[in-house]
């Protein structure tokens, strides 16, 4: 009898603890219990749970929206990941940071956050011209990889609040965003700040200075008599660990994105810091969109904090709206399971094919951070590249959020204030053939659309096909389909897909040109249709033919 209790015991024991250790086994980084609570509702935190996700139709109507990509990393204008670049001796922006701050030993990144006042900042007018440029809904940067939260944050000392321009940049976001009737999306980058700073904790290489360390050593003590005395640099730079292998090649962390190839895991403490930042900026701000530049979500697989922080932006929203789920949530690299819990982000491409879920491709005219060279060397994608980038996106059942680069002191550039106007004078003419718009029976036709172009990792195929007149994009609304010319016609324009004996061909009642009074003169064959090219040009970029089927 005492033997078959004591089995019994050990099986109970058994059915307890089994499910706590192969959570543990799964996730070496688990968010425990005594953190910001979840909110509670129709999802939980697991893939099966989040898989009741639907993409909302008001962003699969919305097509388009602008980004604020503005931190710290965009005081120096130097481009991207100036942060963990800086402590690379040798590289272009480790020369440059030590001509303009000094040894990243004695002036590190820090001091570049110090140094960032946002001085001519309008949150106001700049999205009230995003907004007239067409935009549907505006993103603002929460905080990148180098770990600065861009608003009051709760859990960690090293915000905005307290350090560069002393003041809350995301509620002043949120407000411009509200008053101009735009959805508000928070994008949020800090996960892999355990990795990628791991080059603050170097030295140089060679030099007068040869092994003198970084200051991603530093700690709070060492601040006494100093600005930011008081403020611990550990919780900037979370460099109290061990490096991953190969921490001296800046490139590594690439191989090292999902938390593998010998990058170091980090703590529980990290990620619980991470999950309750996060969790405070939904809580603060009921973000209508959510980014994660992370591959699926942020610490996943090697900590539990994404799917929580998913669930509780689901659930939340759902409280925030009556119980329906308004909210977009984007991660990268996604198996096709993960596309039916969140929102798939594609980065500087899009994929060469109709997309049965809606998707997003995020770009940038420049660099993602402000880059002075870009401007100074005329390296913005024109109007005319966004244009095509977003007719083509549209019209594989995608979205386009497109980054304008905001230099340290708040504003933009004049070459960027006339790119966006000249985007806006498309959109406010030819708009009705984006905003509300389905894929058609196919995406398009001529030499691009009959192009492969795979995308590699998160994306990176943008521009590595060029489109012209002969290329055409289809989307539709209703009875209505919109045929667009990546470009101005200059010969009559032949559509195959359109042909009488064409599986798609519906019939034609008429051909209007959007922006056009012209008769549009037109003739279906039984293997095309063909459309006299217009008269005069309307613009170089793309024009729109609006097809009235029967």
């Amino acid at each position: 009898m005492k033997k078959s209790k004591s089995i019994l015991l050990v099986w109970i024991l058994f059915l307890v603890i089994q499910p706590l250790v192969l959570a543990q086994q799964k996730y070496p980084s688990p968010i425990g219990p005594n953190n910001e609570p979840q909110q509670t509702g129709k999802f939980e935190a697991t893939w099966e749970s989040l898989a009741n996700y639907e993409v909302p139709e008001w962003f699969r109507d919305a097509k388009f929206g602008i980004w604020a990509h503005w931190g710290p990393q965009s005081q120096p204008g130097q481009g991207d990941w100036y942060a963990r670049h800086m402590y690379d001796q040798g590289s272009r922006i480790y020369n440059w940071h030590v001509e303009n701050y000094g040894h990243p030993s004695k002036a590190g990144f820090k001091e570049v956050i110090h140094s960032w006042k946002a001085d001519n900042w309008d949150p106001e007018k700049l999205v009230a011209l995003y907004k007239k440029a067409g935009a549907q809904y505006f993103f603002a940067m929460a905080n990148h990889h180098d770990n600065l939260d861009m608003w009051d944050s709760k859990y960690h000392e090293w915000n905005t609040v307290n350090v560069g321009p002393k003041t809350d940049v995301i509620h002043r976001w949120a407000e411009a965003a509200k008053n101009n009737g735009l959805p508000l999306g928070l994008s949020v980058h800090a996960a892999h700040a355990w990795i990628w700073y791991e080059t603050a904790q170097q030295s140089d290489r060679e030099g007068d200075l040869k092994g003198v360390p970084y200051d991603g050593i530093l700690t709070r003590e060492d601040g006494k008599g100093t600005w930011w005395e008081g403020l611990d640099p550990q919780d900037l730079y979370a460099q109290n660990h061990k490096p991953s292998k190969d921490s001296h090649d800046v490139s590594s962390i690439h191989s090292q994105w999902d938390w593998d190839n010998g990058a170091q895991v980090p703590t529980v403490a990290y990620s619980e810091n991470f999950y309750n930042r996060t969790i405070d900026l939904i809580n603060k701000f009921n973000p209508d969109l959510l980014y994660f530049d992370d591959t699926a979500l942020p610490l996943y697989p090697i900590s539990d904090a994404g799917l929580k922080i998913a669930a509780h932006y689901y659930n939340n929203n759902m409280k925030q709206n009556n119980g329906e789920l308004n909210a977009v949530l984007f991660g990268k690299i996604l198996t096709d399971e993960q596309k039916e819990c969140l929102v798939w982000d594609v980065e500087r491409g899009a994929p060469d094919a109709i997309q049965d879920i809606g998707w997003q491709t995020c770009t940038c005219i420049g660099n993602w951070h402000y880059n002075e060279a870009v401007y100074q060397q005329d390296r913005y994608k024109s109007a005319k590249d966004v244009i095509h980038m977003l007719v083509d996106v549209v019209s594989k059942n995608g979205n386009l959020l497109l980054n304008v680069p905001v230099k340290g002191d708040g504003s933009i550039d004049e070459k960027e204030v006339e790119i966006v106007e000249n985007i806006g004078k498309w959109i406010e003419i030819n708009g009705e053939s984006i905003f509300g718009t389905r894929p058609w029976d196919v995406f398009g036709e001529g030499p691009s659309a009959e192009t492969e172009n795979p995308i590699s990792a998160q994306g990176f195929n943008e521009g590595k096909v060029k489109m012209n007149s002969n290329d055409i994009r289809f989307n539709q609304k209703g009875d209505v389909l919109y045929a667009t010319l990546m470009g101005s016609p200059e010969e009559d324009i032949k559509i195959k897909n359109l042909g009488s004996m064409s599986p798609f061909s519906k019939g034609i009642k008429k051909i209007e040109l959007l922006g056009s009074s012209e008769k549009v003169k037109w003739k279906l064959e039984k293997d095309q249709l063909h459309i006299e090219a217009p008269k005069e040009a309307l613009n170089e970029i793309a024009v729109v033919y609006k097809i009235f089927q029967k």
